[in-house]
């Protein structure tokens, strides 16, 4: 139950101030209550969907174009690629806000898991917001260059969310940089991984389109 204090969380209203004045946002995010599960389920869960959707119906209706033709993923196909990239990402989430928050004593920040839980998810917003693009699978690229933003909401967030003095911020940012990058790429080669085990790659699941 929300405290008389804390006013009520808004989706919407968080995705506009973190992406447009997240140097006003982030204290904002920092005094919040530390509640992982509601964490996931108010915002990441939510916004993580969006790229696994949108890319789930990009492979299938729009396809993919390798200059030779087009070729569309049966639908079912997919279906389940979405699924384990979707939890995988939530999972990623996790993991990189634990490590980061392991790191955090080596650059005299707050050690706790829950605030950078908070760091992790809402700066990955710009991704996942973007991720509506992968209903046109070739502007993925566009995705990759948006989801740099994210950098610098981590940057704008390490002293409020962190509590990491000024004159650490910037090794901080690139450690955690470098973090979130291994787990992006761990989770891809398990999705990708995972996929062909099921004998879902897009050899085997891509069909010509016309």
């Amino acid at each position: 139950m929300e405290s008389q204090s804390t006013p009520p969380f808004n989706l919407q209203t968080r995705v506009v101030n973190i992406l447009t004045k997240p140097t006003q946002e982030w204290p904002v995010i920092a005094a919040e209550p530390k509640d992982i599960a509601g964490l996931y389920s108010k915002y990441i869960v939510l916004l993580a969907a969006i790229p696994a959707i949108c890319g789930a119906i990009g492979r299938s209706v729009i396809g993919v174009s390798y200059g030779f033709g087009t070729y569309r993923a049966p639908f079912v196909n997919s279906i389940v690629m979405a699924v384990v990239q979707y939890v995988l990402t939530l999972v990623g989430v996790f993991v990189g806000a634990f490590v980061i928050a392991k790191l955090a004593p080596n650059f005299q920040s707050d050690p706790d898991t829950a605030q950078a839980t908070k760091l992790v998810a809402y700066a990955s917003t710009p991704g996942w917001v973007a991720g509506v693009l992968l209903l046109i699978p070739a502007l993925g690229p566009i995705v990759a260059l948006v989801s740099l933003y994210s950098i610098y909401l981590i940057y704008l967030g390490m002293t409020p969310v962190m509590k990491t003095p000024a004159d650490k911020v910037i090794v901080y940012l690139v450690v955690s940089a470098i973090v979130l990058i291994v787990v992006y790429f761990v989770v891809g080669a398990i999705a990708a991984a995972l996929v062909l085990t099921m004998g879902l790659g897009m050899g085997a699941m891509a069909r010509p389109g016309f």
